[in-house]
C-alpha cells in the first residue's frame, strides 16, 4: 500500500471520530437539557441562585417594589404560610412549591387526594410557601404571577381550590403561559364565586408580589434542594424514595392517636 493511500485512511479514521464524538456530545447535551427542563425543578449552582434571587419579584412592566402585603389569614414568620386544615391537628405539611415546576405538579397529582382527606378529617394541617425558582432558572415571570393570583385567591377563601386548578392546567415548564394575566383570570372562572373584580384588581395590580418575592427569599435562605419540598413535622418527606401517599397517611394517623 502506498504511503498516500496509507494517508487517506488515516484521515478518514479520524475524521470519523471526529464526527462520533461530535454526536456523543450531542446526545450528553441533550439529555441534560431533558433532566434539567423537565424531571426536576432543582437549585443549580451558586450562579443560578444568583439570577433566583436577581429575578424574584420582578415585574415585566415594573421594576419598582410595592409594600409586601400578605394574603388574608396567612400565618407563621413573617406571615409567609397559607394555611389549609384546622389548626388543632397533630400533624403539619409544610409544602414549598412553583406553580411552574413539573416536579410540584407530580407531587399534587399523587398526594391531593390523601392530602385533602386528611386536611378535611381535621388530622392533617398544610402550610403552602410559594416559590419563584422556575422564573430564576429560566426566565419569565409565571411562577411569580400565578402565586400572586393564588395568594388574591386566598383573600377571599378560594385557595384551594385554585390551587388545584394551577396545577390541573399547568403548562409546559418551558411555556410562560402564567405570566398572562388573563390566562389566571381565565382559570378563575372554574372556581365557583372567584373570578370577581376584587379579584381581577388583585392579580392585575400584583397586589401579592412584594410577598412572593419576600417568600421566594424565604425559600432561597432554607436552601432546600429544590421544589418541591415536603415536610411532615418538620422533617424532609420528599427526599425519601419509599415515601407513598399510603405512608403519609399512616404516620397522620398515628400522630393523631398519639
Amino acid at each position: 500500500m502506498s504511503e498516500k493511500n496509507r494517508d487517506g485512511k488515516r484521515t478518514a479514521r479520524e475524521r470519523l471520530a471526529a464526527e462520533r464524538e461530535k454526536q456523543k456530545s450531542a446526545e450528553r447535551r441533550r439529555r441534560t437539557l431533558i433532566v434539567g427542563a423537565s424531571v426536576v425543578c432543582v437549585l443549580g449552582l451558586a450562579a443560578v441562585i444568583g439570577v433566583v434571587a436577581a429575578n424574584s419579584g420582578k415585574d415585566d412592566s415594573s421594576d419598582k417594589a410595592g409594600p409586601v402585603v400578605a394574603p388574608s389569614g396567612a400565618e407563621g414568620e413573617d406571615a409567609l404560610a397559607i394555611p389549609v386544615g384546622k389548626d388543632g391537628a397533630r400533624s403539619t405539611l409544610t409544602v414549598w412549591e412553583d406553580f411552574r415546576c413539573p416536579a410540584c405538579k407530580a407531587f399534587e397529582t399523587a398526594y391531593r387526594p390523601t392530602v385533602h382527606e386528611l386536611a378535611e378529617s381535621g388530622k392533617l394541617k398544610v402550610e403552602y410557601h410559594l416559590a419563584t425558582l422556575i422564573d430564576g432558572n429560566m426566565g419569565g415571570s409565571g411562577s411569580r404571577n400565578a402565586a400572586n393570583a393564588a395568594a388574591c385567591a386566598q383573600d377571599v377563601g378560594k385557595f384551594p381550590a385554585y390551587h388545584d386548578v394551577l396545577y390541573e392546567n399547568q403548562p409546559e415548564e418551558t411555556k410562560d403561559e402564567y405570566a398572562e394575566n388573563s390566562r389566571l383570570i381565565e382559570l378563575a372562572g372554574k372556581v365557583d364565586g372567584l373570578d370577581t373584580p376584587a379579584f381581577r384588581t388583585c392579580v392585575e395590580q400584583g397586589t401579592h408580589n412584594s410577598w412572593v418575592a419576600k417568600s421566594n427569599q424565604a425559600f432561597q435562605n432554607g436552601r432546600f434542594g429544590g421544589t418541591p419540598t415536603v415536610l411532615f413535622n418538620g422533617k424532609n418527606i420528599y427526599q425519601d424514595r419509599s415515601m407513598t401517599p399510603e405512608k403519609l397517611k399512616k404516620m397522620v394517623e398515628e400522630a393523631h392517636q398519639g
